[in-house]
């Protein structure tokens, strides 16, 4: 259904949710739904519901002074004491008392008899993996950016502090990205790609093919996770210069220098190899806007063999609660970084097509906010 009907006026679907909101809106309707005790419960979810949403800036830095203060290598072998915690933390123990119950309120820790503390499932997956715990730091710059969302909506050209960290983004394109520079966002890549590389490959049987060509693949994270799970695969990256030397020596010394290749270059512009039969591009399509992303794609459509296939890997707008999750948070964060969108499969798809290739399927993963996955082929090859 549209918003309106032909003669312009709101159609019924838009006639019942304008006088939904109205009814929700009363303040006397929402004291009324509180009270009675078949939507009570509701009421209250709602309630819970809209609060987080209020404090989340809150939450999220109780989570970051978490990090920073070591709380869950400190708790990694079990209960400790408020008073050990203070002390190990270099926290007065006045703030210890007020930061602890609020880690509690969140998750992430829980008491453990008199006074003392243990962690719970939430802090254990985080104490376990280096990669969130780097995007939680990381996150630090991004809310120095996104104090100010309205100014930065309406004032596309304003730098920031995040565009500056991804300098091959934006309207830069990969050009005079130095080696201190492709270091630092190569190394968040690196440790917060475990959990793309595990959806990716239980999604996709990888083992089918001869060669990957992971094209902006940092230090080669996903191609050594790709690389345990399948022996046999050739494996190559293909980044700017300081990158592609860093993951040669990387890899290297993970043990995969005799199936490994490293090729420096800009992707937007230099001939791509040709030998691979499969090409990934994880969490990168993303990383720019559509003139941007058409571009790569279209070298890439050149570069390959017509028998190649295509694999796109990353975070993507959809109905799932996942995908919804992934479009509101990137949606921001794109903005911070001054390039690139979550886009649906739809979007993509029409990239694609674009470009000269072929949308083969479309995959989902168990995790859809992590990333979902496209295969696509050269069209008239299929």
């Amino acid at each position: 259904m549209g918003v309106t009907d032909n003669g312009g006026k709101p159609d019924l679907s838009q006639r019942l949710r304008n006088w939904r909101n109205k009814l929700v809106a009363d303040a006397g309707f929402q004291r009324r739904v509180a009270r009675f005790p078949l939507t009570r419960r509701f009421a209250r979810k709602q309630s819970e519901d809209m609060f987080r949403v209020t404090t989340g800036f809150v939450q999220s830095q109780i989570l970051f002074a978490c990090v920073e203060i070591g709380l869950f290598d400190i708790l990694a072998e079990g209960a400790v004491s408020t008073q050990e915690i203070a002390t190990r933390a270099s926290l007065p123990l006045s703030s210890a008392k007020r930061l602890l119950p609020s880690a509690r309120a969140i998750g992430v820790i829980r008491p453990a008899g008199e006074d003392a503390w243990t962690l719970d499932d939430k802090g254990a997956v985080i104490l376990g993996n280096e990669g969130i715990r780097a995007m939680i730091r990381h996150h630090g710059m991004v809310y120095r950016d996104l104090a100010d969302p309205v100014g930065l909506l309406r004032e596309p050209g304003r730098q920031t502090e995040t565009a500056d960290y991804w300098a091959y983004a934006g309207a830069r394109a990969g050009e005079g990205v130095s080696d201190q520079d492709a270091h630092t966002y190569s190394a968040l890549m690196r440790s917060s790609q475990d959990l793309v590389a595990t959806e990716i490959l239980d999604a996709y049987p990888l083992g089918k093919h001869r060669k990957i060509l992971d094209i902006g693949g940092g230090e080669g994270a996903f191609l050594a996770a790709a690389g345990a799970r399948h022996p046999d695969i050739g494996l190559a990256t293909f980044d700017l210069p300081p990158v592609a030397a860093r993951a040669q020596e990387i890899m290297a010394n993970a043990g995969y220098k005799n199936r490994f290749e490293a090729h420096g270059g800009n992707f937007f512009t230099d001939a791509i190899p040709a030998d691979a039969d499969c090409i990934t591009l994880v969490r990168v399509l993303c990383d720019h806007d559509d003139a941007a992303a058409l571009r790569l794609l279209k070298n890439i459509r050149r570069s390959i063999a017509p028998s190649s296939t295509l694999l796109i890997a990353e975070p993507m707008d959809g109905s799932d609660s996942g995908d919804s999750l992934a479009a509101a948070y990137f949606g921001l964060y794109f903005l911070a970084m001054r390039s690139g969108a979550c886009r649906s499969p739809q979007q993509i798809q029409s990239l694609l097509e674009t470009a000269g290739f072929t949308l083969s399927r479309k995959i989902s993963t168990r995790n859809p906010l992590f990333a979902r996955v496209i295969i696509a082929k050269p069209t008239g090859s299929m």
